[in-house]
């Protein structure tokens, strides 16, 4: 696998994003924008990516964009409390979020109209019927630390007793936690994970095997980041690319391993909010997540994009990612996570 190199990519982020990332808008949209504003309601991790990309928007279109980097729940909530006068026109949300948010009738159906990038998204990357669409895709793996460990060809290489008392799982209270019962029922029955992730019978009668191994199961990532640089672990299962090729970044020996099965992608959406101010702006600002700007946003978040036409970043490996079926899971997680408590206590 070729060395990631986030550094390098975050400095050309940040150089060339106004040289190479205009959008032809049409000469009524910055006429429309200029004075206007409309509001994003994020995550703060976002930031890493948006920081640089909204001031472009904001050249090319006129107006102003405020950014609000908070927790999904906490957009959803905002919403509910403002449905019948919405202030926030986009939403970039976790995946089962959104899934609650169309329930409750707060987001509006995206336009192929308007948002000509729908079109050129990988199979399964637009929700609901056009409801949401995922900008990127995360996806879970192995961690590892390079002092102990060189490759992981299969993930059922964690359940050997080489690694007894030196691998770490997330807690399923983490979404990428969800990972192991796709990979842990995927290894039980011979099921690909997209298939394996109905069989959660499977998925726990795997993972009490996996407990011998077990050194701790976290519910913070920077602490099992911390216990893999150490070197008190050989590797992390399930956990995000992004959260590795950071730390690797910053000179941890660490890296980011994609077993022959593939991975889990993350929920990454983007939506707009039914009765969006402003809502010609907020289409524009969701065609340049999809469209034009992919490609930077995918470069900083070390991720796969979800445009066809757009290329992986350098370092990411490469395989199969699938996209969970989050409707399924959300109706199950809570008695999964008991269950957990229950058989996983280590």
């Amino acid at each position: 696998m070729t060395p990631a190199k986030p550094n390098l990519t975050r400095r050309r982020f940040s150089q060339d994003l106004l040289a190479a990332s205009s959008v032809a808008f049409p000469g009524w949209l910055h006429a429309q924008g200029k004075g206007k504003e409309i509001v994003v309601g994020g995550a703060g991790s976002h930031k890493i990516f948006l920081d640089p990309l909204i001031p472009v928007f904001e050249k090319q279109t006129g107006c102003k964009v405020l950014f609000e980097g908070t927790r999904s729940l906490v957009n959803l909530e905002k919403m509910l409390s403002n449905k019948s006068s919405p202030y926030m026109s986009v939403v970039l949300m976790d995946d089962p979020v959104m899934i609650a948010a169309v329930k409750e009738g707060v987001l509006d159906k995206l336009s192929a109209g308007a948002i000509p990038s729908l079109a050129k998204l990988k199979p399964g990357t637009v929700h609901m019927d056009g409801m949401w669409a995922n900008y990127m895709q995360s996806t879970t793996g192995v961690a590892i630390n390079t002092g102990k460990l060189r490759q992981l060809p299969s993930y059922a290489t964690l359940w050997e007793p080489a690694f007894k008392n030196k691998l770490i799982i997330p807690s399923l209270q983490n979404t990428e936690g969800l990972a192991m019962i796709a990979a842990a029922a995927m290894l039980e029955t011979g099921k690909p994970m997209k298939e394996a992730q109905y069989l959660p019978d499977a998925a726990f009668k795997k993972l009490k095997a996996l407990k011998p191994n077990l050194l701790t199961v976290y519910t913070q990532v920077p602490q099992a980041l911390n216990l893999l640089e150490q070197g008190e672990a050989s590797a992390i299962a399930a956990m995000i690319g992004s959260n590795a090729f950071d730390r690797k970044a910053k000179g941890a020996p660490i890296d980011f391993l994609l077993p022959k099965e593939g991975g889990m992608a993350m929920p990454t959406g983007v939506a707009k909010v039914k009765g969006a101010p402003e809502q010609a702006l907020a289409d524009a600002f969701i065609e340049c997540m999809l469209g034009a700007w992919q490609q930077r946003i995918c470069d900083i978040s070390l991720a796969w994009p979800t445009n066809t036409s757009v290329a992986a970043p350098a370092g990411v490996p490469k395989g199969t990612v699938f996209v969970p079926d989050w409707a399924y899971i959300s109706e199950r997680r809570k008695g999964w996570v008991e269950r957990w408590d229950r058989e996983m206590a280590i």
